[in-house]
């Protein structure tokens, strides 16, 4: 399988239904960026170090899809990244693979 679907609610609230390569090693972030569902420049400015928590995203169906944990670095900048939410994840840290197939998150608002 090299195609999943994951559906991305972009900051003006128009849901994008995408095809995510699991052959890529990319990430959330880098498909928001390849599908151009943020202006350039208000999304992975750290460039996927999950140091700027400008691609944080709302998870909305993580009990649907087998989500990797949060590593100590994802944790610790969303302690300090604002509007964070209980369902916070940064894009760059959910890698894309088969088993996030159908994954739905909604890009939480530019700082």
């Amino acid at each position: 399988m090299a195609d999943i679907k994951i559906t991305i609610i972009d900051r003006e609230g128009e849901k994008h239904i995408v095809d995510a390569p699991t052959d890529m090693n990319m990430n959330i972030m880098e498909l928001v960026r390849a599908y151009e569902l943020a202006p350039e420049g208000t999304i992975g400015i750290c460039g996927g170090m999950a140091m700027c928590a400008s691609c944080q995203c709302y998870v909305l169906n993580a009990e649907v899809v087998d989500l990797p944990e949060m590593n100590p670095d994802e944790e610790a900048m969303l302690w300090e990244a604002r509007n964070v939410q209980d369902n916070s994840r940064l894009g760059c840290q959910i890698h894309i693979s088969e088993e996030l197939d159908g994954l739905e998150v909604e890009l939480a608002p530019a700082e």
